[in-house]
């Protein structure tokens, strides 16, 4: 019961106005910026690092759920994202990370309910925001990045904003029943038995009415919407529609998306970049394979990123330019 509540945690779904961006005594604080929508105002946090010219700037999104900009949810904080754009700071490289519709700062942002929400809202709100980005004067080339759901979200985005490149970092190389389908069996053939014909009448595009308690949190009827229009898309034929440079960024320890689903993503994307980093967990951290190890990490904001996640970063964005 505990390996499917640690499943259930870690698979759980769901104008711009600066006000200030300094870095000082080591700290680095950065502009709290809005993105006006006909729902509400989304939010962020902008780090502009001081160069001579204007710097590069990554999009950062979050993966699934109740996952903020800082790659933290109510239940396991980790900072993993935070760390991820003040490493970029350091490097020269701006950064915006963002709270989705409905998280966090953003909270109240509609769709009213849940079950109004759709996969594309996340869409058409990453290539809002990555348009915002490409019109600033003292920001550079853009580029997506994406980490676990969000890897998708930003890989269909990057087909509605002008950006210089993408990132997948823990991203899926096919569709998200799959996936789930396959974190659902790992707990064993009794769960399966259940799920599976939940996933099968969502991936036909019906809802299901009498749905386990226990799998409530993940197939709950409100949720279900969401999950249709999510199913149906294939990140392997996303990625082939991408015209820029890519990296595929996963690692050995990464106990949700494996490394194989960046080899998907890759082998798809023949021109991309693959990156397969040793003993790199799901929230970027070194990690150990044993499960309950590696999910520990997930609750340890002290834990640093991996070092070679940067250093990869860097220079792909180094390579694309200003």
């Amino acid at each position: 019961m505990r390996n499917l509540f640690n499943l259930l945690v870690c698979s759980a779904l769901l104008g711009l106005w600066p006000v200030l961006g300094v870095a000082q005594d080591g700290e680095i604080v950065g502009e709290q910026v809005q993105l006006s929508t006909d729902m509400g105002d989304l939010h962020g946090t902008l780090l502009i690092p001081e160069t001579e010219k204007a710097p590069p700037v990554v999009f950062i999104h979050p993966g699934s759920g109740p996952t903020d900009r800082d790659g933290n949810n109510p239940m396991m904080k980790n900072n993993s994202l935070k760390y991820l754009a003040e490493a970029l700071y350091r490097q020269g490289i701006a950064s915006l990370r963002i709270d989705k519709r409905g998280i966090a700062e953003s909270a109240d942002v509609g769709p009213g309910s849940e079950a109004d929400l759709r996969f594309e809202h996340y869409v058409n709100d990453a290539a809002d925001w990555m348009t915002w980005l490409g019109e600033r004067e003292n920001l550079g080339s853009v580029i997506a990045l994406g980490h676990s759901e969000g890897s998708l979200i930003t890989m269909l985005a990057s087909q509605k904003a002008d950006v210089a490149g993408y990132i997948s970092l823990a991203g899926p190389g096919r569709p998200a029943d799959q996936i789930l389908r396959d974190q659902l069996a790992a707990q064993g053939p009794s769960l399966t038995e259940m799920t599976d014909p939940i996933l099968d009448f969502l991936l036909a595009g019906k809802t299901v009415e009498d749905v386990n308690p226990m799998l409530a949190s993940l197939f709950r009827p409100s949720v279900q919407p969401y999950l249709i229009s999510w199913f149906k898309y294939d990140p392997a034929a996303a990625v082939k529609k991408l015209d820029f440079p890519i990296l595929i960024i996963n690692g050995t320890t990464d106990i949700q998306v494996p490394a194989s689903e960046a080899e998907i993503l890759a082998e798809a994307a023949s021109s991309a970049e693959l990156v397969i980093i040793e003993g790199m967990n799901h929230i970027l951290k070194e990690a150990p394979a044993d499960r309950m190890a590696n999910i520990a990490t997930y609750s340890d904001p002290e834990l640093p990123l991996i070092e070679e996640l940067v250093a990869s970063i860097t220079a792909y964005v180094n390579s694309i330019g200003q």
